[in-house]
C-alpha cells in the first residue's frame, strides 16, 4: 500500500510503500522535548521503502540534538516535521510522522507512548537498523 504524507505547506512530501495493508499501523509517541513540542508520532516498517521529495530544499532545516545521529526534517515555511533520517554505515534510514499522513484513516493508527531515555548510542543505532525504513530516497526540487 502507498501512504502519502506531507508537511502542512507541501514543501516536504513523502510516498511510503508499506508492505501489506495499512489497517493497523503501530506508532510511537516519543516523550522527548522535541517530539512533544512538534507533535512527533513516528512509524516505520523495516521492509518498507520511502521516497522523500523536498520541493524547495533551501527551505528544509535539518535539526539534530542529543546524540546527533538523526536529522529531523523541519519545513522552514510551515514548521512541520514529517520525517527523520539517520545515516548508519553509509545507509540512510528513516521514520515518518503519522500526523503528516494524507490518505490513511486515523483510526488505523495505534499510538503508544515511548521513552528512549537511557538508551546508549550503540543500542539506538542498532534499533534503527532493525526497525526503521531502510530503503530511503531523497529527491530535491520540483
Amino acid at each position: 500500500m502507498l501512504i502519502d504524507g506531507a508537511c502542512h505547506c507541501g514543501n516536504i512530501r513523502f510516498a511510503l510503500a508499506w508492505n501489506g495493508e495499512a489497517d493497523s499501523i503501530a506508532a510511537r509517541a516519543c516523550d522527548c522535548s522535541f517530539c512533544i513540542k512538534h507533535g512527533g508520532v513516528w512509524t516505520a516498517q523495516a521492509g518498507a521503502s520511502l521516497r522523500l521529495r523536498l520541493r524547495e530544499p533551501d527551505r528544509v532545516s535539518r535539526y539534530a540534538f542529543g546524540t546527533h545521529t538523526a536529522d529531523f526534517l523541519v519545513c522552514a515555511r510551515c514548521g512541520a516535521v514529517p520525517a527523520v533520517v539517520s545515516r548508519i554505515d553509509e545507509r540512510l534510514y528513516a521514520v515518518v510522522n503519522v500526523n503528516a499522513f494524507e490518505n490513511i484513516e486515523p483510526a488505523s493508527i495505534q499510538r503508544a507512548p515511548s521513552s528512549l531515555d537511557g538508551e546508549s548510542e550503540r543500542a539506538r543505532l542498532a534499533r534503527r537498523q532493525r526497525n526503521w525504513i531502510g530503503e530511503v530516497e531523497i529527491v530535491e526540487g520540483a
